[in-house]
């Protein structure tokens, strides 16, 4: 046995109680260079938010979203805890600000209203949208049941999983990617610093992602590049901050290292306790606003390699506008207003519900404009949710 693999053992052996589940892998190739208990389920904590970013970045590139455009701050957003910008209802904040609200200080309310604002105002439909595309790009035991990783029995993750989120954001998505090497960020006075102690303490990292809830304990995504090398570690369920990002920096020095030595991949699975079975994905309610371009595929890969190359090498999912839905109750419907941007018809979606209790849907008019409707009612039901509009001061009309 080489010097170089006992040590990692050893090295390995020493911390292994100290965190559940590690990984480190060349993301520009995929490979694999050493993991541990990789594809045992963890609950992921805030690093939920990287596919919450992922899906932003998504609506950035396909132009359902501007850097400067703002978004509005709902009561279940403000109400968001722990860790959170404190917004109140109704504030706005630019998506730019968003970005960094949650990739830097990984803001609870934040991520909320992205979800939000992202997908008609409901974020457990963000959640069901979140684990579809989950398994577009390859992640095969990952269900989301929010955009941030707050406490759920349900929200789980692998190290193998949280890697491949990680790499598909920094291959679809390069010119956002400097978003997670923020090591500090401004706003409203208030200066807010990157939980990722990396940034600062270990040559060439530039992202990525922390974690922490209680039953999660702390988490982190680190990535690095040392002369045309570049490295991702993903350490799961350490003990407490300075575990985490020690054996992140272990794992990056490890994976260089045996780079430089042509080492074999190493696997390395001890025993930890299950936190739960599996959870079966539960498909989504409505129709999901983002479709594959390639068919989901119906069997896993079966190689971290495999799965990398679907990940990555397949273009990001693309946005189509969904149908609008048969109409089931009459042949009527009702418009509540046409704006410039979809996240403000988004806006006008959760306004309604809010205030008439009425599901709409954003559409295309295929002239720059989203519409925002409400499908298959009677002549009489529509006539009452036009009053009630005109009520609460929401402009609509119905139309046949």
């Amino acid at each position: 046995m080489s010097i170089l693999l006992l040590s990692v053992l050893l090295c390995a052996n020493a911390n292994a109680a100290q965190y559940r589940a590690a990984l480190v892998a060349d993301m520009d190739t995929g490979r694999v260079l050493y993991q541990e208990n990789a594809n045992e389920l963890n609950y992921p904590a805030s690093l939920t938010k990287i596919m919450t970013l992922y899906l932003t970045f998504d609506a950035l590139e396909h132009g359902r979203l501007a850097l400067d455009d703002y978004l509005i701050v709902s009561q279940s957003a403000a109400n968001a805890e722990p860790v959170k910008l404190g917004l109140a209802a109704g504030a706005k904040i630019r998506v730019e600000d968003a970005i960094k609200a949650v990739a830097v200080y990984s803001a609870n309310d934040v991520a909320r209203v992205l979800a939000e604002n992202l997908k008609g105002g409901q974020e457990e439909s963000f959640a069901d949208l979140m684990t579809r595309v989950a398994r577009e790009i390859g992640l095969t035991k990952t269900n989301f049941e929010n955009s941030s990783g707050l406490p759920n029995d349900d929200h789980m993750s692998t190290a193998r999983d949280i890697a491949l989120l990680s790499m598909a954001v920094y291959k679809h998505f390069p010119q956002y990617w400097h978003f997670f090497g923020i090591k500090s960020w401004t706003y409203n006075g208030k200066t807010y610093t990157n939980g990722n102690r990396l940034l600062t303490s270990f040559n060439g990292c530039d992202g990525m992602k922390t974690g922490y809830t209680k039953k999660s304990k702390y988490s982190l995504v680190a990535t690095a590049h040392r002369g045309n090398a570049r490295l991702m570690s993903v350490v799961l369920g350490a003990e407490n901050k300075d575990v985490r990002a020690n054996v992140a920096a272990q794992m990056l020095n490890r994976g260089f290292s045996m780079l430089n030595n042509g080492t074999q991949p190493i696997v390395n699975n001890t025993y930890v306790p299950p936190v739960q079975t599996a959870p079966t994905p539960v498909a989504p309610s409505q129709p999901t606003s983002y479709q594959a371009t390639q068919p989901v595929a119906t069997t896993a890969p079966t190689t971290f390699s495999a799965a990398y190359n679907a990940a990555t090498t397949a273009a990001a999912p693309k946005y189509n506008a969904p149908a609008a839905p048969a109409a089931t109750g009459g042949g009527t419907g009702v418009q509540f207003g046409a704006f410039s941007s979809q996240s403000a018809a988004a806006n006008q979606v959760a306004n309604v519900k809010n205030k008439l209790g009425v599901n709409a849907i954003v559409e295309p008019t295929g002239t720059g404009l989203y519409r925002v409707r409400a499908y298959g009612l009677s002549e009489t039901t529509a006539a009452q949710i036009k009053s009630s509009a005109t009520a609460n001061g929401i402009d609509s009309y119905v139309f046949h």
